[in-house]
């Protein structure tokens, strides 16, 4: 294999890989859930959350820089694979965002942002008023 074959793969693979990185979706539906991490020192025991499994024993730190969300977008890592990751969210209707952690998995085919988050987002008071709000992600390095 020549020089250029190898640099042509190799720039072949870097485009799968940030493909992969760049994952996100537009127009979701983010409702809101009461995790108040605020209120149980961000344990992740006590919010009895799906990643828990994996990420209770993470410094606090880590735990509190983000705000929560579970996560069951239409893009996207599943179940394990999601845990830890973090996503912009962007509400479509004012373009306030925050970066939020995934630490719960749900059923509802978008997010369900920790109520501090949704607030924060929802700064127009409609996602209130209807009970969601509609939202972009994208995948973000923590």
């Amino acid at each position: 294999m020549g020089k250029g074959s190898i640099m042509m793969i190799l720039v072949l693979a870097l485009g799968v890989l940030s493909l992969a990185n760049a994952q996100s979706a537009t127009n979701v539906r983010a409702t809101y859930h009461l995790y108040n991490p605020q209120d149980i020192n961000w344990d992740y025991l006590r919010a009895s959350v799906f990643c828990a499994t994996w990420d209770a024993d993470k410094p606090l730190e880590w735990r509190r820089q983000y705000g929560w969300t579970a996560f069951c977008g239409p893009v996207g890592p599943r179940g394990r694979d999601s845990c830890g990751r973090c996503l912009r969210v962007t509400n479509t209707e004012t373009g306030a965002s925050e970066i939020v952690r995934i630490v719960d998995q749900c059923a509802n085919g978008g997010l369900d942002l920790d109520v501090n988050v949704f607030r924060r987002i929802d700064t127009n008071g409609n996602g209130n008023l209807r009970g969601h709000l509609i939202v972009n992600y994208q995948f973000v390095n923590c």
